[in-house]
């Protein structure tokens, strides 16, 4: 059985007004990870409310729901994220943030509608279908270390043979879907560092050990990792994103703290820079009498797109959308914790856009005037439907 294009279409023409309120009723009431209880209670009521499908709850915040289908074949996931940032929000939408000091301003309301709206359009035609699609309203992406790892812990994936996950991108032009075999996402670790030095009065800076001092000189050198260390075509980000030290002009202090993040696609990369950074630390400190402490976290995993699942995600696709909707995604320097899943089954990340406006005033990700372009969604609902029907036939 295939089922045509057109008429695809007109099953995502008929939840695209259900998929939007969906996705303003999420805006308006944000959770933060691991804090997503009426976010899930939401998604798992209106799962439940399709009808075919069984849903469960993983975790205490996450919904999984599984659609069987009337014959054996092939077992698929699909994927969303919930969580919102901590984040005042600056629109003026009437469906803005309820929840002071919380936001949707990374497009997972957006993404949680699409996979509902799939998941509604793929229950109506349940005895069609052949094989398991598994529907993953994951929690917690944001913050390490993260929700899909949880879900992969209590068994969600087991069993399942590919997975593919949808993000939407406020930069990109609308409709426009990237695809990106091999890396797509970096590992977004994260380091603090303490500079231990002598304070004392700053009219006497001979008494002290100036942690300030060689706190800068650090920070200034651990911008040779990226230009000295490594080759200028392997991506590699050192960001120094935090200092705090001090406490009147008077005074050199005793102590500085600073922190940031390391964003890498190559495994060996990332196990190299802690060893650069220690060595770099460890030098400038003893060199001038202070000593140090240096914390490294390993977040996420880079997601890496198998090869020969990208491949199916870029035929079926094109397809499906014009041929100028489809292009190569550049990797980027984002980390996402979809990576989890991929340790478990081959499967494809990939961007849909969703720019809001013009080019020139439209706000990134993370920003307190985000928006995207609800357009967006059906493009998005469309991409999954697809795919899922697609792998469920074909490899049945």
């Amino acid at each position: 059985m295939t089922v045509a294009t057109t008429d695809v279409s007109a099953l995502v023409e008929s939840v695209k007004e259900e998929v939007i309120a969906w996705r303003r009723h999420l805006h308006a009431h944000p959770e933060l990870s691991f804090q997503e209880v009426g976010t899930s209670q939401f998604v798992y009521d209106t799962l439940q409310s399709f009808g075919g499908l069984e849903v469960s709850r993983p975790t205490a915040t996450s919904v999984l729901a599984r659609l069987v289908g009337s014959a054996p074949g092939p077992v698929i996931a699909l994927r969303a994220d919930m969580d919102a940032l901590p984040i005042t929000e600056a629109t003026e939408f009437e469906f803005a943030s309820r929840n002071q000091g919380v936001m949707h301003a990374c497009g997972h309301d957006g993404h949680t509608a699409m996979l509902l709206g799939a998941a509604k359009i793929l229950s109506g035609i349940k005895d069609e279908l052949r094989g398991e699609i598994r529907f993953l309203f994951q929690h917690a992406e944001e913050l390490f270390p993260g929700g899909a790892q949880e879900m992969v812990k209590a068994g969600a994936m087991e069993g399942v043979e590919k997975v593919f996950g949808i993000h939407l991108q406020s930069m990109m032009d609308p409709g426009v879907i990237g695809i990106c075999a091999g890396p797509l996402n970096a590992a977004p670790d994260t380091f603090s560092v303490k500079i231990i030095g002598k304070g004392g009065h700053a009219a006497y800076p001979h008494q002290t050990v100036d942690s300030v001092a060689i706190a800068a000189q650090v920070i200034t050198n651990l911008q040779h990792i990226v230009s000295r260390n490594v080759d200028p075509l392997d991506p590699l980000v050192v960001s120094v994103t935090q200092i705090i030290g001090g406490t009147a002009h008077n005074v050199i202090p005793g102590v500085v703290e600073f922190g940031g993040t390391v964003r890498s696609h190559n495994p060996q990369l990332r196990q190299q820079v802690p060893e650069w950074m220690e060595r770099i630390v460890r030098g400038i400190t003893e060199a001038h009498g202070a000593t140090y402490e240096l914390d490294y976290v390993k977040g996420y995993d880079p997601v890496l797109n198998d090869e020969a699942v990208t491949a199916i995600v870029e035929n079926t696709l094109r397809q499906v959308f014009d041929e100028d909707q489809v292009v190569t995604a550049r990797p980027t320097m984002a980390g996402e914790d979809f990576s989890a899943y991929q340790k478990k089954a081959p499967g494809t990340f990939f961007l849909v856009g969703a720019g809001y406006g013009p080019k020139e005033s439209r706000f990134p990700h993370h920003h307190p005037s985000f928006a995207i372009n609800e357009d967006a969604l059906s493009v998005g609902v469309q991409a999954f439907t697809h795919l899922a029907l697609q792998l469920l036939h074909q490899e049945a």
